[in-house]
């Protein structure tokens, strides 16, 4: 049985690679944030430690899910951004090139400056903040310095249940949950969910492969905020309840204050062509994901 460390894995991501891994590797998991018993303590912004830990352990694959993710913690902390998204992605790097092993590491559509409609794998990124362009620093270097890395490109995340998913589609469902008879949507955001499970079984079809390279991995089908939104409500049979309410991104200027490009569609080309695109249809996921976790 193979041995697969993963780190940063607390999160929603986490969860689904957890499920996808568990029963088929020898696998540790490890987040700074021990919120689940399958988890174990590591800090891997910790050079030391994470070295240490990895070695003992001694994996045939490391992937590498952590990441702060707020774009406005992001920009208001680019040092400790910088440091957690990029430099222990570096760590990563020469730990897997010391073993000899496959590195998978987690990027974002988020990293395209949002003027074209769609994006494949081949675009040029064009980082708009903070966080876009720690993830731009990290597929730079692990590209040039990796000897064996999967780069896998994910979308609107959407997975881990209310415990877990702190991103747009656990918000609106959170509204929902809690009695909200009018939501207010943005209809200037365009892009393509994923659902951490399908990313996951992707990424473990990816694994047996040695096809190293760059992947967006997204669920088919471009949508928008407004529409994803709108298809919630329809999933809780509330259409006759729920207002919904068409505003600019204007409108959460004071929140959410960081620069986001207006269309983050992803297609799914270079899975499609080696024959991996195993992702399903958005609102197919989006149910499944709803009656699994929320009903």
């Amino acid at each position: 049985m193979k041995k697969v460390y993963i780190a940063g894995c607390g999160g929603m991501l986490g969860e689904a690679f957890y499920e996808a891994f568990k029963n088929d590797y020898e696998c540790r998991f490890t987040d700074k944030d021990v919120n689940s018993e399958w988890l174990d303590f590591l800090d891997f912004r910790d050079i030391n430690a994470y070295e240490k830990d990895v070695k003992l352990f001694s994996p045939d694959i490391l992937i590498h899910l952590g990441a702060y993710t707020s774009l406005e913690y992001c920009d208001t902390n680019e040092i400790d951004a910088l440091n957690n998204n990029v430099t222990s992605l570096e760590t990563a790097v020469h730990l897997s090139n010391d073993l000899d092993i496959p590195l998978l590491f987690i990027s974002t559509a988020g990293i395209f400056d949002g003027e074209k409609d769609e994006y494949d794998d081949w675009d040029a990124p064009g980082p708009l903040g903070v966080y876009a362009r720690s993830k731009v620093l990290a597929e730079d270097y692990i590209t040039k310095n990796a000897n064996k890395y999967f780069v896998m490109r994910a979308g609107w995340m959407m997975g881990g249940g209310p415990k877990k998913d702190k991103k747009f589609v656990g918000k609106i469902i959170n509204q929902l949950k809690c009695g909200n008879k009018e939501l207010f949507i943005v209809n200037d955001k365009d892009g393509t969910p994923t659902y951490t499970h399908d990313f996951a079984g992707v990424a473990k079809e990816l694994l047996k492969t040695n096809r190293y390279g760059v992947y967006n991995c997204v669920c088919e089908g471009l949508t928008s905020r407004l529409e994803v939104a709108t298809e919630i409500v329809k999933l809780f049979e509330l259409e006759g309840e729920v207002k919904i309410t068409e505003v600019s991104s204007d409108y959460f200027s004071k929140e959410y204050f960081s620069q986001r490009p207006p269309s983050e569609r992803l297609k799914n080309k270079k899975l499609e062509l080696i024959g991996l695109n195993a992702m399903r249809d958005w609102r197919a996921a989006l149910n499944i994901y709803i009656n699994e976790y929320y009903k």
